[in-house]
């Protein structure tokens, strides 16, 4: 602890922000970086507990408290106030594979459980981890660590999310050759697909992409591991095959939307506006531009949503939320308000949720076009374009076929075990715990890593 008296003299300082009215117009990250004299501040706050709850990562009540990689939070915290960060961030990098993610889209865990948050405000835990990965990055302290030899073994890992990207990079920094097999066009999963650019930028994913490529991880993309011969090859190819294909299956809207256009799901959503707008390609999922649109669901994906469609000229956007407004008050009695939110009340002049309403009816013209919903609170809202982000139903059923694993909604492992029912088939991330944080998927990815390493060789020192 630096600073014994630095969580009374500091005041905690978030990370500024572009403007809600500038930021819409384009895609860029809109969190601008503190001076270094206040980071250092803040990370002088850290109280260094006795018991740092921070890094628990403990789940009570279906709720998880602190962070699920054991992030050595303090020690980097001390380092940050002692302008120390090249020590800083080898500590960061002992438990995290990609903190450039996780400090950008976590929602932070850890300070949620920071001591220092109980009679005032937690610890700048995010901000500080990605200050200290960012800064790697710029004065050439995340350097490229190709493993000294090589087992031999071969490893497939069966998509490229936070989940397939830890356990190729732990595998790979073992010293097993490892081949990730993904079905789009560009690695990342949900990392590129599911998260909007202004969150997540997608040159950060590229390159992690590329350092683990330069470190000997093979990429093949365009490959669709569900199609049974390409299940076959890997099998017979591979030493072990880890599949780590997400939860993606999205839960029904329970609407009669057959033969409507303009109907589509979340991720369906998102996932064509990075297509458009990051790699000038033509999707089925049309633009929200110049549309009326209604997001039926609350959290992450819906806000995105929001944002997205902003940001792509929708001339109206309504986010229909199942739960009353009560159960999104603050300890003050306030509404929270997410980043979408700020915008939508920046561009529209008013807040795009409506509270305890959802969809009754879809009313479509003689084409079959959507332009209308009736909610169930009676009224009647112009639509052109419906999305729903009323989260997953667990993992594709196809992949789980092609290799012949067993499931229910996510894959079945044994007990305390990342191992399939079939032999040497693993399974990880969203895919084996059902949707999660990327976080999670980086802690499930680092487990099955280790239990892999094991299997291969007889023994691990994978943590």
């Amino acid at each position: 602890m630096g600073k014994p008296t630095g969580f009374l003299e500091y005041t905690r300082r978030d990370v500024p922000a572009i403007p809600p009215e500038e930021r819409v117009q384009n895609w860029d990250e809109f969190h601008l970086p503190l001076p270094e004299a206040v980071r250092a501040q803040q990370g002088a706050r850290c109280m260094n507990c006795g018991v740092p709850f921070c890094q628990s990562g403990m789940i009570w009540e279906g709720k998880t408290f602190g962070c699920p990689l054991h992030n050595l939070i303090p020690e980097w915290n001390d380092m940050i106030m002692s302008g120390n960060l090249g020590h800083a961030l080898s500590r960061l990098l002992k438990v995290n594979n990609f903190p450039e993610f996780t400090g950008r889209v976590c929602p932070a865990p850890c300070e949620d459980a920071c001591v220092c948050g109980i009679y005032g405000s937690p610890i700048t835990i995010r901000d500080n981890e990605l200050c200290i990965i960012e800064d790697g990055f710029v004065n050439g302290r995340v350097k490229r660590r190709r493993p000294p030899q090589w087992s031999g073994k071969k490893v497939a890992v069966v998509g490229s999310g936070p989940a397939g990207l830890a356990v190729a990079d732990q595998l790979n920094h073992r010293g097993h050759s490892v081949t990730v097999v993904e079905k789009e066009a560009h690695a990342g999963g949900l990392l590129t697909y599911g998260i909007p650019n202004m969150k997540l930028p997608k040159s950060v994913v590229r390159r992690r992409i590329d350092l683990m490529t330069d470190e000997g991880v093979s990429f093949v993309t365009g490959v669709d591991a569900a199609a049974p011969k390409t299940a076959r090859r890997l099998l017979e190819e591979y030493d072990a095959v880890v599949l780590c294909c997400g939860a993606g299956k999205p839960r029904p809207l329970g609407l009669d939307a057959e033969g409507v256009a303009g109907v589509c799901y979340g991720t369906e959503f998102l996932k064509a506006a990075v297509e458009r707008q990051q790699f000038g390609e033509t999707p089925a999922i049309p633009s929200a531009e110049g549309k009326n649109v209604v997001i039926i669901g609350t959290g992450d994906t819906a806000s995105d949503c929001v944002a997205t469609a902003l940001r792509q000229g929708c001339r109206s956007v309504v986010q229909l939320v199942r739960r009353p407004e009560a159960d999104y008050l603050d300890k003050d009695g306030a509404l929270s308000l997410d980043y979408a939110h700020e915008e939508a009340l920046a561009v529209l002049g008013e807040d795009p949720r409506r509270f305890g309403v959802q969809v009754r009816e879809l009313i479509k013209d003689e084409q079959g076009a959507l332009t209308g919903v009736v909610t169930t609170a009676g009224d009647t809202l112009p639509c052109d374009l419906l999305i729903g982000a009323t989260g997953f139903a667990g993992c594709e059923d196809n992949v789980c076929r092609a290799f012949g694993v067993e499931q229910d909604r996510t894959v079945k492992t044994r007990e305390g075990s990342y191992r399939t029912s079939v032999e040497k088939v693993f399974a990880a991330g969203d895919m084996r715990r059902g949707q999660s944080l990327v976080v999670w998927a980086i802690a499930e990815g680092r487990a099955a890593a280790a239990e892999v390493d094991e299997y291969l060789i007889g023994y691990t020192n994978l943590v």
